[in-house]
């Protein structure tokens, strides 16, 4: 078995591990408050609520589709610390917008600010995972991908639950959210003083050296085509494409499906958000147990298998449930439900799947291509799974908009979990 906490306690690790747990609870933490705050405090309307819900998601995965290409040349052009500090002290002013939109009851300066953490998460992603191989031995780098992605949803966890904790009623029925302000703003600061300390990640002296493309347009085409045209890429990037697309939908839906289906308050929103994250961070933990430190996408099919029942089954429980009441229920009341363990448990199993699915993919492409070259593929990939996102927040409003329930969406997860898992399989066939 491959120990993975022995890599918490060395300084080649623990700071990009930290400085990317702050950004993922930052980023949770603002959402959270932001979507709390205006499907509870400021709309009043299940169209209005599941709408503005789908448009979040894709103002905050545009960037990655526009910039990854971007961020992925300079990622393994300079040297990745420096960026990492870069980028965290644009988190402090993005963070000031946040926390002003947050006071004001502001829906545009919300989405502004939701959609330039975008950007700072798309100058992020390649480096949490291209300086891995730089840091790391060969032998840790799917260990090392397995802590990165549970940080990254335990900090989902914790933003998630706080962000659900500081939008406030008061006594007149309105929202308030200016300890949430206040905290996204200190957890912005935290996490410049975190990236401080992330060792220097410069290129290899014998690394090719290659020319800046600034027109976006075209060097994300180049990227992509010079990346999907090798087949072991090509699958494991369309694989974890369609997990984040499905990913996309269910996160976009679970506030309106916990007031709007189920008829529960925040509290249940929150438990909802708080226990999908666990489950990854589960997922992401154990797959590397059971790999034994090998990058394999040997469990891939079984765990999208396994993701897509545990979507029908919470798709059974949905269209099955009693029908709202004008009073919305707690959290104690919800559980105390026929079958409100159960929706928890189905949730907990999409995300435990979920994470068992795409951490060897992640580690996977990390480790296939030369590690001058890591930051690329990983910006070939954000591209390409923001393209897949954004698409399928598109699909999920127009959708909602003909009239299609939050039931049926889940319906549509759980059959696009059977493709997932053909091209997990076939990935399998091709390296394994």
């Amino acid at each position: 078995m491959q120990d993975s906490a022995h890599l918490l306690r060395t300084r080649r690790f623990l700071p990009i591990f930290v400085t990317q747990f702050l950004g993922a609870f930052n980023d949770n933490l603002f959402r959270t408050s932001m979507v709390m705050l205006v499907i509870y405090g400021i709309y009043r309307d299940a169209t209005q609520e599941a709408t503005f819900s789908a448009i979040a998601g894709a103002l905050f995965i545009l960037p990655f589709f526009l910039l990854s290409a971007l961020a992925g040349q300079l990622a393994d052009a300079g040297d990745k610390a420096r960026i990492v500090r870069i980028v965290k002290t644009a988190e402090i002013l993005i963070m000031i917008a946040g926390a002003a939109g947050l006071l004001w009851h502001n829906v545009p300066l919300l989405l502004l600010a939701l959609c330039a953490m975008g950007v700072h998460s798309t100058f992020f992603g390649p480096i949490k995972y291209a300086i891995l191989p730089q840091h790391l031995r060969d032998d840790e780098v799917l260990a090392g991908t397995g802590l990165v992605e549970a940080g990254t949803y335990i900090g989902i966890l914790g933003g998630t639950l706080l962000g659900g904790v500081l939008v406030l009623q008061r006594p007149d029925g309105s929202f308030h959210a200016e300890w949430a302000a206040l905290a996204v703003l200190g957890v912005a600061l935290v996490g410049r003083i975190a990236g401080q300390f992330v060792p220097p990640a410069p290129p290899e002296a014998s690394a090719p050296t290659f020319r800046m493309d600034w027109h976006i347009v075209r060097a994300s085409i180049r990227l992509v085509s010079g990346t999907l045209h090798i087949p072991r890429l090509f699958l494991a990037i369309v694989a974890i494409s369609f997990f984040w697309a499905m990913g996309a939908v269910l996160a976009a839906q679970f506030p309106p499906l916990v007031k709007n289906a189920f008829g529960a308050d925040q509290t249940v929103a929150t438990l909802f958000l708080a226990t999908f994250s666990v489950g990854v961070a589960i997922g992401s933990v154990a797959v590397n147990r059971l790999l034994g430190g090998k990058v394999s996408a040997r469990y891939s099919p079984a765990s999208a298998i396994f993701m897509g029942l545990f979507v029908l089954d919470l798709f059974r429980r949905v269209k099955g449930w009693p029908a709202p009441t004008d009073e919305l229920r707690d959290l104690t009341t919800f559980l105390g439900m026929p079958n409100g363990w159960m929706v928890v448990l189905d949730l907990l199993g999409v995300a435990i799947a979920g994470g068992m699915f795409v951490v060897p993919l992640y580690a996977f492409l990390t480790t296939t291509v030369a590690k001058a070259e890591t930051a690329r593929t990983i910006a070939a990939n954000n591209i390409v799974n923001s393209g897949f996102m954004v698409a399928a927040t598109l699909i999920l409003t127009v959708a909602v908009q003909m009239g299609v329930t939050v039931a049926d969406s889940l319906l549509i997860v759980a059959l696009s979990s059977v493709l997932a898992a053909w091209l997990g399989w076939k990935l399998h066939l091709a390296c394994d």
